[in-house]
């Protein structure tokens, strides 16, 4: 990651500004931390590219790498440091470790060969920057070769290991009077390594409750005791219990698995592996029932994990979120379960999936109501819950400005600490350089505590009433046309590229988490992503005009308490907001080119239909809103969209007609000249098959594709 690499020193520059302006405020130190989980990496583990070697090498390489950084940095405060004059404690440290010291190695260059005792400070540091160059040799053997040489106990271990002779150093200047000395390089020094540790980042590890499921099953069928599957939660929760709380193990060398099992046992063998400061959470996707966490904790000690991760149970789905409370709270009623976390929990919501399953009305009424409901859960017991929010980086995915969504968070929910995602397609743009990383922490602080300083507004009964029933209109609008419309599937794979998505070599992981079935496993990133490409916007949309429509015919009274919601709940208004914003970015006449040229004459209806429900909503947002047009109270947002407009626009005709070349080889461009000489010519030369030799398509077209995808997802993101 850029943020790691040459712009590393800018980056901690930015902490450090952050810190010493703070740092005499306690008040912040735990949202800090907090924070300091954006700068993490989740691994996918259900991804099938990531094995549980690549899982490894990412750590090393990463503890590689922070140890490299550190190393440097110790060199240069060993030559700042020369002073003699030192408290006794650093004193008596500096003389045994003087005695002890072994030879001089080779690998350091010659003014540093030996550290005289009348330089207490540069033994200290000498000591530290040998222990750093052991760490980071012995994970570029384990790196490259497996294993090393080197011993455990020649290198840190663990952050605390390497904090402590700093700490000394800076309290022994202080004692002698230098503590303009000690709030130098060596207290900026100490921030960077209380912020970044050995290990860099924090690796969440992150996997799909099913394939736990099938590793516990394949161990209950070896024991003889039945399908852990077939098992009712009940029967789940109680077995795992019971050995949880003993102590005999359930398998060894001998347990026949499938390919699925291994890897995931393979997975918790690499946590028991590696220094466990490597590790954040291990989040469950899919996450149902209270068995789903304790399968979690269970597979961590048959397999040996020292220091056990927390774990995350990831709710989704529309249903288990609804679900999440109960499940909490009957994991708050264990006893060995509330042991194990000290009072603390930690549960993420996913935008994505829930959107997916249900539409963008009913899925953020959800997620506002499940959030209530497991702080009040979270209360009951004496539990300090942090909500992880998993937002993608567009509106269908939960995404949009920072501060907006922090502040229409429910009231009682963020309580001075939360996490985020922050994904890959936006990542850049928050964390890319110095002044975007500053600007980012700026906004999630200020956001944070004006949420518990000036709580949101709580809606009214009436508001939750009108919600609920909306809520359950869209919904049904938005599955009666995803998943019980037969011609919607044929129509979506028509109308967008999603086919050709998924069969190129630019996801992160594969466009679908089972090879057959329709909507329902196809990722939530590919779903979004290919009605952004034709300017639609389905998945945005689709189940609001419904809605509103339904409250509107019921009571013409309606329209007035929409617009109060509007004006006076943040969370209502920032959902219409967002939606404002996709409208004012969405074209139905670029979706209707698509449908001109790539849809069968039988499924143009259906688009026609979708399009006419398109303009409905739109008409009865801005009357919601009590606007005229869409983004009237914001020109400037709307002017630049406009500015957007034709250079998009140009990029969508060509990734149309491009499209049909790959999917009609015999099609050729009759109505308006060529694009391009090379875009119709057969005889493409050869220097073009050179932009992507083992594409499947036509010479060029490929890579067309891949340019206007970039191009159009580029100008559609959130601008707000």
């Amino acid at each position: 990651m850029k943020l790691y690499g040459r712009v590393y020193p800018s980056s901690y520059a930015v902490w450090t500004q952050l810190l010493r302006t703070l740092e005499s405020m306690s008040v912040f130190h735990t949202m800090l931390l907090s924070f300091s989980s954006l700068l993490g990496w989740v691994v996918t583990v259900m991804n099938p590219r990531v094995t549980p070697e690549v899982t490894r090498d990412v750590c090393l390489l990463a503890r590689m790498m922070a140890a490299n950084l550190h190393f440097s940095q110790i060199e240069e405060l060993m030559f700042e440091l020369s002073m003699w004059r030192c408290n006794d404690e650093l004193r008596v440290r500096a003389e045994e470790l003087h005695r002890a010291s072994r030879k001089a190695e080779k690998h350091y260059i010659e003014f540093w060969k030996q550290v005289p005792p009348t330089e207490p400070y540069r033994v200290i540091l000498g000591y530290v920057r040998d222990k750093l160059y052991y760490t980071r040799e012995r994970s570029r053997h384990l790196l490259t070769s497996g294993s090393s040489d080197i011993p455990a106990d020649s290198t840190f271990t663990d952050v605390e290991q390497f904090l402590e002779p700093l700490e000394l150093c800076y309290r022994s200047l202080c004692d002698c009077g230098d503590k303009t000395v000690a709030d130098g390089s060596l207290l900026d020094f100490l921030r960077q390594v209380s912020t970044f540790g050995l290990s860099l980042v924090k690796l969440d590890i992150r996997q799909e409750s099913d394939r736990h499921t099938d590793a516990l099953d394949a161990i209950t069928a070896h024991l003889g005791i039945g399908s852990y599957r077939s098992w009712p939660e009940e029967k789940r929760q109680e077995w795992l219990l019971s050995e949880l709380r003993g102590r005999r193990p359930l398998f060894g060398g001998d347990l026949p698995m499938t390919e699925e099992v291994a890897d995931v046992l393979g997975t918790f063998r690499v946590l028991a592996e590696l220094p466990p400061d490597c590790f954040g959470a291990y989040i469950i996707s899919m996450a149902t029932a209270p068995s789903d966490v304790l399968a979690v904790e269970l597979l961590q000690r048959e397999c040996h994990v020292g220091h056990p991760l927390r774990v995350v149970p990831l709710f989704e789905k529309l249903a288990d979120l609804e679900a999440a409370p109960a499940a909490v709270a009957r994991l708050f009623s264990i006893d060995w379960y509330m042991d194990r976390i000290g009072g603390k929990q930690e549960v993420m919501i996913g935008y994505s999936d829930s959107g997916k399953d249900a539409g963008r009305l009913s899925a953020a009424w959800q997620l506002y109501k499940a959030q209530e409901e497991l702080v009040k859960v979270a209360k009951q017991y004496g539990v300090k819950l942090t909500m992880f929010h998993g937002r993608g980086g567009t509106v269908g995915r939960g995404g949009g400005p920072t501060h907006l969504a922090i502040l229409s968070q429910p009231p009682e929910t963020v309580n001075g600490s939360l996490r985020v995602t922050v994904q890959g397609e936006v990542i850049e743009h928050s964390f890319g350089e110095e002044h975007l990383c500053f600007r980012t922490l700026q906004r999630f602080t200020a956001a944070t505590l004006e949420h518990g300083m000036h709580p949101p507004v709580s809606p009214k009964p009436e508001w939750r009433a009108l919600m609920d029933e909306m809520a359950v209109v869209a919904t049904e609008e938005y599955r009666a046309m995803v998943f019980k419309e037969p011609r919607f599937v044929e129509y979506f794979r028509s109308a967008t590229p999603e086919t050709e998505y998924g069969r190129m070599n630019i996801g992160s992981r594969p466009s679908k988490r089972k090879p057959s079935g329709g909507i329902e496993t196809l990722r939530a990133i590919p779903w979004i992503f290919a009605w952004t490409q034709t300017r639609f916007h389905l998945p945005v949309w689709l189940g609001f005009g419904a809605a509103f429509k339904h409250i509107m015919h019921k009571d013409i009274r309606n329209v007035q308490a929409l617009r109060e919601m509007y004006n006076e709940w943040p969370f209502f208004r920032v959902t219409l907001d967002l939606l404002e914003m996709v409208f004012a970015k969405g074209d139905p006449g670029i979706a209707a080119l698509y449908d001109e040229l790539l849809v069968a004459d039988e499924l143009k209806p259906l688009g026609e239909q979708l399009r006419s429900n398109y303009e409905d909503t739109k008409k009865l947002l801005v009357q919601v809103a009590g606007h005229r047009d869409v983004l009237e109270d914001d020109p400037y947002l709307k002017q630049r969209l406009r500015l957007r407009d034709p250079y998009i626009t140009t990029l969508n005709v060509c990734q149309a007609y491009t499209l049909k070349r790959i999917r009609d080889p015999s099609f050729q461009v009759t109505a308006q000249p060529p694009l391009s000489k090379e875009f119709t010519d057969e005889n493409q030369p050869a220097s073009l098959v050179k932009l992507n030799a083992a594409s499947e398509y036509a010479p060029g077209l490929e890579d067309t594709l891949i340019l206007t995808m970039k191009g159009i997802a580029a100008g559609m993101q959130n601008t707000g």
